[in-house]
């Protein structure tokens, strides 16, 4: 996926940045910005992954259960 440069201004508390400064004066990151990028990349995989897990918690396991056995039972009737 290509990359697009853009101005994002944003009120941070001044404590975090210290501590973003800092991993960026390590080599943690690149720079703010690497740093930033990352963060929302991984808040949004950690979002992803809670939907998916949510969504998945909603399905009736004794049902799914009898559907998938009731295809292995079909799959096994046509060998």
């Amino acid at each position: 996926m290509g990359k697009v440069r853009i101005t994002i201004i944003i009120d941070i508390d001044i404590g975090i940045l210290k501590k973003l400064d800092a991993m960026v004066d390590r080599k943690v990151f690149k720079n703010r910005s690497k740093a930033i990028q990352e963060a929302a990349e991984e808040k949004i995989s950690r979002m992803h992954r809670n939907r998916l897990a949510s969504e998945c918690n909603k399905l009736d396991a004794t049902f799914e259960q009898a559907l998938a056995d009731e295809w292995i039972y079909s799959e096994l009737l046509e060998c």
